[in-house]
């Protein structure tokens, strides 16, 4: 349990730390446009910090901690969440400078997102399936 509640944690000083970059970064460039930079700080506070909390609560009464799909869940999920975010905030980065790359570049970073975005999918997938085991044998 105190493995999820340091998780949720982490994912919120990650997300505070995404919110200040952006504004910093922003303005210190002057940048006023849209950029994926500002998705970082919300995908870190829902896809991490709140989840994991929905989790915590959902141990308490689950016990899934203690399956043996969890560790796969948990390395996928983070790994999940990490890889999209980073890639986010690449992509903004390159936004905000107005960094002139290349399309194959532009697709790579995409598709490597793209990537952290099935992860988490599979992670959601695996978390519905330790509760529906655990119910299962509930009732």
């Amino acid at each position: 349990m105190k493995r999820l509640l340091n998780t949720s944690f982490m994912y919120a000083i990650l997300a505070m730390i995404g919110g200040v970059f952006y504004r910093e970064f922003t303005k210190y460039n002057g940048f006023t446009g849209v950029t994926m930079l500002s998705k970082v700080h919300a995908h870190l506070f829902m896809l991490g910090m709140i989840v994991f909390l929905v989790i915590l609560l959902l141990n308490d009464k689950f016990d899934i901690i203690s399956l043996g799909k969890f560790n796969i869940f948990y390395i996928i999920y983070n790994l999940g969440v990490l890889i999209t975010s980073v890639m986010l905030a690449v992509h903004g980065v390159i936004q905000v400078l107005n960094v002139n790359i290349s399309k194959a570049l532009v697709s790579a970073i995409s598709g490597i997102a793209g990537i952290g975005h099935i992860f988490v999918g599979v992670g959601i997938l695996l978390l519905f399936f330790m509760l529906k085991e655990r119910i299962s044998e509930k009732e």
